[in-house]
């Protein structure tokens, strides 16, 4: 088998908490009107380019699950298999879930949110199990495992959970032929990156996943990444 294999990423559009530069995590914040105009155009673009798709994986979340109806709409693919898992909700932010730079700083400290945030195994502080953000607090969260509920989360953590989607489920679809859209987060995309690549984690904190931009993941028959680049310009992902 010597024809190359694609793998579609986009990440959702923007949020409300994208321009209020709060970190999101695990909390169900909707689009703005913008990121709704953003994925449709990112769905007008894979469409205008002769994309279409087997296979659809999503996250719980509802700013990534929005997305990904709306550029299936686009596609005209409703009928499509889309699968949400859990495992490719965004990293957990922990106590910083919800806070933007300044009260994060203030409430932490400098040095404990650039670390959890530049160092690929550095978590940020964790969340007490009372508190209504902890994913056992919330009802939308209740079918997930118990020992699966994170207090917060590193990039290697998070890399951890989304590992077991792309080896049991994604890989072998990919493998087989199938053409796989993935629409979720900026750093479960950048772990799944890392999963394909094998790059380094300070390779991989340094990855740049634009909003609503669709990222085309080459391959060979071993699953070995040949080229990552956005479809709107060419660009490529890693220089």
């Amino acid at each position: 088998m010597g024809s190359t294999l694609q793998l579609v990423l986009v990440r959702h559009g923007q949020s409300v908490w994208n321009t209020q530069h709060r970190l999101s995590g695990w909390a169900d914040i909707g689009l703005t009107q913008r990121g709704r105009d953003q994925v449709a155009a990112a769905g007008r673009l894979l469409a205008r380019s002769g994309f279409f798709f087997d296979e659809v994986y999503t996250s719980q979340l509802r700013r990534a699950s929005d997305s990904t109806e709306i550029v299936l709409r686009e596609l005209a693919c409703s009928v499509l298999p889309v699968y949400q898992e859990w495992r490719l909700n965004e990293r957990h932010y922990g106590a910083l879930e919800g806070l933007g730079p300044v009260a994060a700083v203030l409430k932490f400290g400098f040095r404990q949110v650039i670390q959890c945030q530049r160092r690929f195994d550095v978590s940020p502080p964790p969340l007490a199990l009372e508190d209504p953000r902890f994913p056992g607090n919330q009802p939308r969260f209740s079918e997930i495992p118990a020992e699966c509920w994170p207090r917060a989360e590193s990039m290697a953590q998070a890399w951890e959970r989304v590992e077991p989607v792309w080896n049991e489920r994604m890989s072998p679809a990919v493998r087989a032929g199938r053409r796989l859209l993935v629409v979720a987060h900026k750093n479960t995309l950048r772990v799944l990156i890392k999963q394909i690549s094998g790059l380094a984690g300070e390779q991989v904190e340094r990855l740049a996943i634009r909003t609503a931009q669709p990222l085309i993941i080459e391959m060979n028959s071993n699953l070995e990444l040949q080229r990552a680049y956005f479809l709107e310009n060419q660009k490529p992902l890693i220089v």
